[in-house]
């Protein structure tokens, strides 16, 4: 069985897609939010990356060559972006960061 083929691999990139797009569309109203709103949405988002920060290790820790093309592929992407992957979660960290700094310092 290759990587893809794997269950738990299809349902964690399943979960991983749906959580992601109903975080981006509740997201899209974020400015509405009430202060703990603000906090519940941070929260998520802290959570879906730490689980795809944990999906894309096993990518990297697998002997698969469909998973080692696709880490390869993710790199190459990034990288017409001058970053790595490691920066890409350090910059969605520091926004994240930023987020909590800006609702620490308002009144709403």
């Amino acid at each position: 069985m290759t990587f893809f083929e794997s269950e738990i691999v299809q349902e964690e990139a399943k979960r991983l897609f749906i959580d992601y797009q109903d975080l981006m569309k509740l997201g899209s109203d974020y400015g509405k939010f009430d202060r703990e709103g603000k906090k519940m949405f941070i929260g998520k988002m802290e959570a879906l990356m730490d689980r795809y920060k944990v999906f894309m290790k096993r990518f990297e820790l697998s002997e698969d060559f469909q998973a080692k093309m696709t880490v390869e592929q993710l790199k190459t992407q990034l990288n017409q972006f001058g970053i790595t992957p490691e920066q890409m979660f350090q910059q969605m960290n520091m926004t994240l960061e930023r987020m909590k700094t800006q609702l620490e310092n308002s009144s709403n």
